[in-house]
């Protein structure tokens, strides 16, 4: 098996986190407005923990080929049982993870990431037949997967 590596963070955009941050002063405000200071630093305090928590677990999704596996999120597949790689540009992206999307598929696609990586799965015992990934860089992903398997290419 040849030697593979690549990993990418599917992190949260700096809008999402400036929207979060606009949520948190207005809970600040309405407090403010109606209870004790101490009240609305505490509702702040909360509402910023919140959406620190919301915001960054969803964007720490991690896609990684390392070690003879695909790793998306918490889901891991041997890259021996990985198939055809196909990279999808934004239109196919969309309607791969809409429309044309396979009920049984395992999908990691965040919002903000406009290009995805599709996976065939040749494992006769998953029923799963293929993985969408979102990636920022979907040709360094898919030629990661396709040099990580084994056998000629």
């Amino acid at each position: 098996m040849k030697s593979a590596s690549y990993e990418e963070r599917l992190h949260a955009p700096l809008a999402w986190w400036l929207i979060g941050l606009a949520f948190v002063v207005a809970v600040w405000w309405i407090f403010v407005l109606a209870t004790p200071q101490w009240l609305a630093w505490l509702a702040a305090a909360i509402a910023l923990t919140l959406v620190a928590g919301l915001v960054g677990h969803y964007g720490a999704a991690r896609v990684a080929v390392a070690d003879g596996q695909l790793r998306a999120g918490r889901a891991h597949i041997p890259l021996e049982l990985c198939g055809a790689v196909e990279v999808l540009d934004p239109d196919l992206t969309r309607r791969a993870g809409g429309a044309e999307a396979d009920a049984r598929a395992y999908l990691l696609l965040r919002p903000y990431i406009a290009t995805a990586v599709r996976v065939t799965i040749n494992d006769a015992h998953d029923p799963v037949p293929y993985w969408l990934l979102s990636s920022r860089r979907p040709e360094r992903l898919a030629a990661a997967v396709r040099a990580g398997r084994p056998g000629p290419e």
